[in-house]
């Protein structure tokens, strides 16, 4: 680099009001991408239909999956180097562009691109607010802005899928993302005015052959899954070819990773005890709570004959039971600077929540699914939001976007092969179950003129009993021994949060950390310069 005798830019001050701004800015972001998630589920039978799709279907949410798991580790890394204000302009921006397009689409294909592109700023929008927020509050003080971000997600959880459900029936499935142009519009006009927070030059050569390979290993593994045991044998010369190649890209990325200036995925930090616990947690969970979630939906939309936005509404009390845990230890920690007690606590509630889930039977009240649903998002509410603090803690202040990016990353990888081992043991099992309630209640199939693809929940609700008890029997025997499955899963998170170390939190944010930034104290004016304010080591 050439030598400049030009001053460091000076530090910014850290008033309550400026954070309180960005977090606005982050809120916005996130409520984008969230709600997006949620709102096109319900409305993708409607859209797959309309543009020809159905039998590719599958690719409307592998393409966002695949774009947004890709994406987290480059914003986490890219944010550590570059700084992360224009890379959160620019998750915005790509996605409200992508909206535009995916809402204008006229085929399959088109959409999928789109869709993709959605992905891949949805991505940024997540991992960037998370990192932000470290960046500007210490971690003793980050729960009471944590929570706020997590009920974010219960929020849309409802409102997606009745939009989703509203705009499909009434209206078109394209406002579903016509929406996202005023609401992205708006979070750009905000993050651009208030996320004040300075962007930097790496000082080494970032490593563009690690974020080549981690990409590719993340597209191989997420294609295997997507693909094994049901596009392709798992013994298909396809499948296997993959496996290969998955081995020897995983190889040469450790290889790159150990000789780069600046790692994509820093090697040493896989000697950071707390970094470790908290990545396979993360994996572990997200394998669970994404295999046991991924499929109550179907199974509550057959049982209640409830239409998919309907169903969607069904999920309350898991929410309700996330934000509960979620709010309730996020105060507890900002109050006592404690969190060991709570991931191992939210384990054990995970794993009675799936044994009750294996008591599910054909005539199960709804409100005793509501308590399991409840239950089983208590437990969440008790991990996942807080070993993101952990392990941001637990990591240099130059590694806080990596350290983020990672946990999430690992947690949707955990779930992109949770959802294909149970969805296999779902699937293999459910076609056993309808085949043999088909050949038992022949008679009444027959009357009712009713084939198995026409099993949707309007027209399974008004079968003759035995028929729809038969039918809603073969889902509950698919899903229920997959919960015996998860069980040691959430059991394996259980012992593993044991062994989390009970860190001090910080009590300096990342910016101050770096030098970025000085806390101004509660006297200081908002005005008043940065150069006569003393970092506080609070």
């Amino acid at each position: 680099m050439t030598a400049t005798t030009e001053a460091p830019p000076a530090p910014i001050v850290l008033t309550q009001k400026r954070i309180w701004l960005i977090f606005s800015a982050l809120i916005a972001g996130m409520f984008l991408a969230s709600l997006d998630q949620t709102i096109v589920g319900t409305a993708m039978p409607t859209i797959v239909g309309d543009l020809g799709g159905i039998s590719n279907m599958a690719w409307t949410a592998t393409s966002y999956l695949l774009a947004t798991t890709i994406v987290m580790p480059i914003y986490g890394k890219f944010g550590d180097l570059f700084g992360r204000r224009w890379l959160f302009l620019f998750a915005i921006a790509i996605f409200t562009a992508a909206s535009v397009g995916a809402a204008a689409a006229t085929g399959f294909w088109e959409f999928v691109v789109f869709r993709g592109l959605q992905g891949v700023g949805g991505g940024g929008l997540m991992i960037l607010a998370q990192a932000i927020i470290a960046d500007v509050v210490p971690a003793k003080d980050r729960g009471k802005y944590m929570a706020p971000m997590g009920a974010i997600f219960g929020i849309t959880s409802v409102a997606g899928p009745l939009l989703g459900g509203f705009f499909s029936d009434s209206l078109s499935w394209r406002y579903c993302f016509w929406l996202n142009v005023p609401i992205g519009l708006a979070a750009l006009v905000i993050a651009f005015r208030y996320l004040s927070i300075p962007t930097h030059r790496p000082k080494t050569k970032p490593d563009y052959l690690g974020v080549i390979l981690m990409s590719s290993a993340t597209a191989l593994l997420i294609l295997i899954t997507d693909w094994g045991g049901k596009q392709y044998a798992w013994g298909s010369a396809v499948i296997l070819a993959m496996i290969a190649a998955l081995v020897v890209v995983v190889a040469s990325f450790v290889m790159v990773e150990a000789r780069a200036e600046e790692p994509m995925l820093p090697l040493w930090l896989f000697r950071n005890r707390t970094f470790v616990l908290t990545s396979a947690i993360g994996l572990v969970v997200g394998l669970v709570m994404f295999a046991a979630l991924g499929f109550l939906p179907t199974y509550l939309q057959m049982a209640t004959g409830a239409s998919a936005a309907v169903s969607g509404l069904l999920l309350i009390p898991m929410m309700i039971g996330m934000m509960g845990t979620l709010i309730a230890s996020m105060t507890a920690i900002t109050k006592t600077g404690k969190y060991r007690a709570y991931p191992p606590l939210g384990a054990l509630i995970m794993v009675g929540a799936m044994l009750w889930l294996t008591t599910l039977h054909a005539s199960t009240p709804m409100w005793v699914i509501g308590g399991m649903l409840f239950a089983m998002g208590a437990g969440l509410g008790l991990i996942m939001q807080i070993i993101v603090l952990v392990v941001q803690n637990a990591v240099s202040a130059d590694q806080i976007g990596t350290a983020t990016s990672a946990n999430n990353y690992f947690r949707e990888m955990g779930g992109a092969v949770g959802v294909a081992i149970f969805g296999s043991i779902f699937t293999h099992r459910l076609t056993e179950g309808l085949t043999s309630a088909f050949k038992d209640h022949w008679q009444e199939a027959m009357g009712a003129h009713l084939q198995a693809g026409s099993l949707v929940p309007s027209v399974v609700k008004h079968l003759p009993s035995g028929l729809h008890d038969a039918i809603v029997g073969a889902y509950v025997h698919a899903l229920v021994p997959g919960f015996w499955y998860l069980i040691p899963g959430a059991i394996l998170a259980f012992v593993l949060s044991l062994f989390i170390p009970q860190l001090t939190l910080s009590d300096q944010a990342g910016m101050v950390a770096r030098g970025e930034a000085v806390m101004a104290d509660e006297e200081t004016p908002e005005g008043e310069p940065a150069e006569a304010i003393t970092p506080t080591q609070r």
